[in-house]
Order: structure tokens, then sequence, then C-alpha cells
């Protein structure tokens, strides 16, 4: 099946290390055990000494005055709908986190600083090592497309599926408040939170209460979960998402904190997947313990009919069908991923660049954040030409600027740093996942692009590095004019008040704050102006691009 890759491909999507690892941070575990001890354990404490509270549901009618009856087919349609849509943001979500299967609540990523990890690895101190071979394998049963470092398939997965998942939802809620089915889901009276307590000690301590007829109303602890459900784990998911884009972060930078901090939206991101999945298997066995034929029949033909049993045959196949789609997409993923890197394209790319590619990173960030430790990626040249470049501090060094430009020049360091000097203090983002803050000083592009007087017809510029690819051949990645324009756009000779690292980039990087960080060529050899970046490579706007499939246009 997996035809389109070589040999050295195929070690890196399949490697021997599948070791499966789970490591939290002792502290985490003691609040975990607070919160398990402050409602299980005080649910038993109540039932041990008081007994049993009273069932809410005794109270209840078997169907309320104005009350919502039956489910129309429009709930049950987004029902599925959203099932479907959610699956998939689930499982591309799994495979972009195993790309750095770290979690922290501080912007630096710091090893050891991860509050929670998924791999054995330990980043070694003897050695250089990268984001990249930190990336973990996830089984393709599990994640999509699965396997190791396939974030950029994952991502096309993710971001395609987001935006129905979005409007689905959007459907849902204004229906349901131009319909009385809003009564359903939220509550109108405080009584609900002391209802729903009392229910949750009847199952905490396995004595079931009374199940109300779902088909009229739900219990007081049903009630709060789905409200919660579609109220809260969904608006999260979204906000913290949004947190998470290097466009949106350089521009408003207090929306991050929401969260804590731009790591903290991502941990939140994770947390509220994992309450989707507890979600779901909670609802799923809840469904098939309180009455599974009726309860489907419910859900898909909008009947409360508990002898027919067409509602489990048609809710089991629509479960198939996801299953079937989930090996389709698995098929799409390594067999057409060009297909799936163009549709992303056409949705989100133009979404993109018509409203976050918009908007001018704004200075926010002092010395007093500058992040202690910085992850490496790619690898460090080993060309003749650069080495011999890097044994001599750079002083031979001349940066070739050319294309469709009236002033081709050829620039030294020296000749760079007398034209200008812009220095700024800015969160990286990775496309793994990891972040960090650093200064970088160098020329601000506008200054270059003002200096060579490129021609009208331009819209792209090109940066090559003295490094090669994931999967070999020249390191590239373009830009549009636009975005080199604005500001915090530059080429680096500085990090952190100090000249650019051999393993950062030496002797120039690029910056470019409203992207993620495999956009910002290392080692940049030279630049070329043109009118489309279709003309370069394989015509994707980059090495990974070209390669690994990842976005023209990293926004987010």
């Amino acid at each position: 099946m997996f035809t389109n890759f070589n040999e050295a491909e195929r070690k890196i999507r399949y490697p021997d290390d599948r070791r499966f690892f789970v490591g939290i941070r002792p502290s985490v575990l003691v609040v975990l055990f607070i919160i398990l001890l402050a409602t299980v354990g005080l649910a038993w404490f109540q039932y041990l000494v008081f007994g049993l509270p009273p069932d809410p549901s005794l109270s209840l009618p078997v169907m309320k005055p104005a009350a919502p009856r039956g489910f129309p087919l429009w709930l049950s349609l987004s029902h599925w709908v959203n099932f479907f849509f959610l699956i998939l943001i689930i499982r591309s979500g799994l495979s972009i986190l195993a790309d750095h299967a770290r979690l922290y609540w501080n912007n630096g990523c710091a090893p050891d600083s991860e509050w929670l990890r998924f791999t054995p690895l330990k980043v070694p101190d003897d050695k250089v090592w990268t984001a990249k071979e930190d990336a973990r394998y996830i089984s393709p049963l599990i994640g999509l497309p699965g396997y190791r470092h396939s974030i950029g398939l994952a991502r096309h997965w993710h971001f395609l599926t987001v935006p129905f998942f979005l409007l689905n939802g959007a459907a849902f809620i204004a229906l349901l408040f131009f319909t009385n089915q809003w009564k359903r889901l939220v509550p109108v009276s405080w009584q609900v939170f002391p209802d729903s307590w009392n229910v949750f000690v009847h199952y905490a301590t396995f004595h079931m209460p009374i199940e109300p007829n779902g088909f009229y109303h739900f219990n007081a602890l049903q009630q709060i979960s789905y409200f919660a459900v579609v109220f809260l784990f969904a608006p999260v998911a979204m906000l913290s998402g949004m947190a998470m884009s290097p466009a949106i972060e350089n521009w408003l930078h207090w929306f991050p904190r929401l969260f804590g901090n731009r790591q903290g939206a991502r941990s939140v991101h994770f947390l509220v997947m994992l309450a989707f999945v507890v979600f779901i298997i909670i609802h799923v066995a809840m469904i098939a313990a309180t009455g599974l034929t009726r309860n489907m029949n419910h859900i898909t033909v909008g009947t409360d009919n508990p002898g027919n049993p067409i509602g489990i045959y048609i809710g089991s196949g629509i479960i198939l069908l996801t299953i079937a789609f989930g090996f389709l997409a698995h098929w799409i993923s390594w067999q057409r991923p060009r297909s799936l890197q163009h549709a992303e394209a056409t949705i989100n790319g133009r979404l993109w660049s018509l409203s976050i590619n918009k908007l001018n990173p704004k200075a926010y960030y002092e010395k007093k954040d500058i992040s202690p430790y910085f992850w490496v990626n790619g690898k460090i040249p080993d060309s003749d030409e650069w080495c011999n470049l890097a044994a001599n501090d750079f002083k031979d060094y001349k940066l070739k600027i050319g294309g469709l430009i009236e002033n081709p020049v050829e620039l030294s360091l020296e000749d760079l740093k007398q034209m200008d000097l812009e220095q700024n203090i800015t969160m990286h983002h990775c496309i793994q996942g990891w972040s960090g803050i650093a200064e970088w000083g160098g020329l601000p592009l506008s200054k270059l692009i003002e200096l060579v007087k490129p021609y009208p017809s331009v819209t792209t510029l090109v940066f090559y590095s003295f490094g090669d690819g994931l999967f070999g051949g020249t390191y590239y990645d373009t830009h549009s004019l636009s975005n080199c324009m604005k500001p915090a756009s530059i080429l680096a000779w500085e990090m952190n008040y100090q000249p650019l690292s051999q393993t950062h980039g030496a002797p120039l990087r690029l910056r470019v704050e409203n992207q993620l960080g495999y956009k910002m060529v290392k080692w940049v050899s030279k630049i070329e102006f043109l009118d489309t970046h279709k003309h370069t490579g394989k015509g994707f706007g980059g090495k990974n691009e070209d390669d690994e499939y990842f976005d023209l246009l990293a926004d987010t």
C-alpha cells in the first residue's frame, strides 16, 4: 500500500521504537487524587453516614407542560454528524500530539518541565536532540493518519474537519433555540445543582437512580452534562485552538492568557479532547444500561418504541460507516496525500488568507520573558561550502539576492549589519506544538526589499538554506511579499543578544512572526524574488510542503 515512500522515508514513518509510555508529574497526581476524594469520596461518605439522598427523578412528571416531546429529525441528524466529525477531530488531534508528545503549562517547554508526556525518551544532555527526533509513533488504528511524524497530513484532516464540525454545531444551537428543544439542555433553576449531586451519589455508590424517559426530559446530571458538552467543551476547544495560532497570538497577546499562556491553551485543548472521550464512553455505556433499543430509537428515528430494533440497526450502520471512512481516510492519506493537501488549502488556505493572515504582529514580550531553553530542529548543514564558511566565522559569507528585481546584490554579514538592526522578543511557534521565547536581532526585510526594488509582478520571496530537508534536497520555503513587509519580519544574525549559534541557523535565519516555525528558514544561503511559488521545487511553496504535505500558509 505504501509504495509512495522510499526506504529512508519508511524508517521514519515506521520506526522500531513503538513503546507506549505515560509520564505524569507527582503534583498532578496529587491534584487528581484530591478531585477524586472531593467527588467520589464525598459521595461515599454521604452514603455511608446519611444514606442515599432522595432521587430527584421521582418527583418529575412523565411529561412536563410545554416540554419538548421527542427528537426532531434535525436533532438526530446533527447528533450523528457531530459524532462523525468529532471522531475525525480526536483521531487527527492525537496524531498531531504524537509529534511532540509532551504537555506544558509554561511557554519555554524546557525538558522535564512537562506535566504530562507520552514518551519514554529523556532529552539527552550530551548531544544535539532535535524536536523531530522526539516525535513518537502512534498506531493508525488510533491516530489519523498515524505512524510517526505525519503531522502535515494530520493537520489537513484536523483543519478540514473543524469548519464542518463548527457549522454543524452552529446550526444545532440555532435550531435548539428556534424550537423548544433548548429546554432539554439549558437549566432554568439553581435546583439543578443539588439535584445533580444527588443523582451523582447514586451512580458513584453503584445505585442506579430512577431513569426518566429521555424522550421527554433528562435527569439533572444528564442535563448538566449535555449542557457542558455543547456550551462549554466545544467553545473552549475552539478558543484554545485559536490561542495556539501564531498570527492570533502575535496580534492579541492577551488571548492565550485566557488559558494561562500558549502552552496552557495546548494543554487545555488536550484536556477538552480527553473530556469528550470520557463523555462518549460514559454516554454510550449509559445508553446501553438504561434501555439500548428505546434510547437508540429516540436519537435515530425519533420514536419512543422499546420493541422495534430499527434504531439499533441505523445507529450501528452509522458507526460502521464512520469506521469505514476511517479506512478510506487512511488510504487517502498515503495514496492521495496531494489531493488532501489541495482540499485543505482550498478551504482553509483561502479562509486564513482573507482573515488572520492580514493581522500584523505587535511587540509584547520583554527580556525577562526569554526562555532558558529553546528546542532545536533541523540538521546542521554538512556541505563543504557551509563548513568552510563556519570555520572562518562566516567572514566570507555572501547573501545572494536575485530573481525579479532591479538590483541583484550579494551582501556580507557586515554589509547587512551596516544597513540596520531591529531587535524583537517574540514567541516561536513550532508546528509540532512546542514554543519558546527569544530575542532576535537582524535586518528588517522591508529594508532589503527597498534596496533590491522588486518588479511589480513579484508576489513571493523564496529563502534557500545551506541545509537539507528531512528526505534530502535543499531546504527552502516561500513567503508572500506582504508577509515579509509585516512588522518584526527580519533576517536575524542575533539570538538573545548573542551571535546566532550554528544549531539555531547561523549565519542568518528568517523570522516572520505570524507563521509557524518551519517557514522560518535557517542557514539562509540566498533569496529569490518570484511572481509565484509554483515554479520552485515541486511547486507547493517549501521543502516541507513538497515532501511532507505541510501548509503553504502557516498562520495556525
